[in-house]
């Protein structure tokens, strides 16, 4: 979904926009579902969790979005290791002009994030869907 991320305006935006490509690509969709409790008693939920019933398998979604400098930065290597502790993998969306060089670099390095853009395709590899056909845009549901 090239060009994707440039449309997102906020972390709620981002959360539905992950939402919707979910669906449109035929997966099923929950969203801030509770997994238990952090260290400090907090609550623990995944933004979005998004599943194929056909093979049983299930993507938890953390969304960071962050449009100028700011704290959603920091929060990011918490964010890295609270995924270990989900019960199904993890993957951290980010989007927004406001994350640095250098934490855009070790997102990538993670091999935990993606940018919103990539997320697609992202997805498509991990639960083994096809890719629409060169030049036609996919918009299954």
């Amino acid at each position: 979904m090239p060009g994707g991320a440039a449309a997102v305006a906020s972390g709620a935006d981002l959360e539905q926009e992950v939402a919707a490509l979910a669906i449109r690509i035929g997966l099923d969709v929950r969203r801030q579902v509770k997994v238990g409790r952090r260290l400090w008693g907090a609550e623990r939920s995944i933004d979005v969790v998004v599943s194929r019933p056909a093979t049983n398998q299930s993507l938890g979604i953390e969304c960071k979005w962050q449009g100028g400098s700011g704290s959603a930065e920091e929060k990011i290597p918490a964010t890295i290791q609270d995924i270990a502790a989900w019960p199904i993998p993890g993957l951290v969306v980010f989007a927004g002009q406001g994350f640095s060089t250098n934490m855009t670099s070790y997102l990538h390095s993670t091999g935990k994030a993606v940018s919103f853009e990539d997320l697609e395709g992202w997805i498509r590899l991990f639960f083994g869907l096809a890719e629409p056909p060169a030049g036609i845009k996919d918009t299954a549901l």
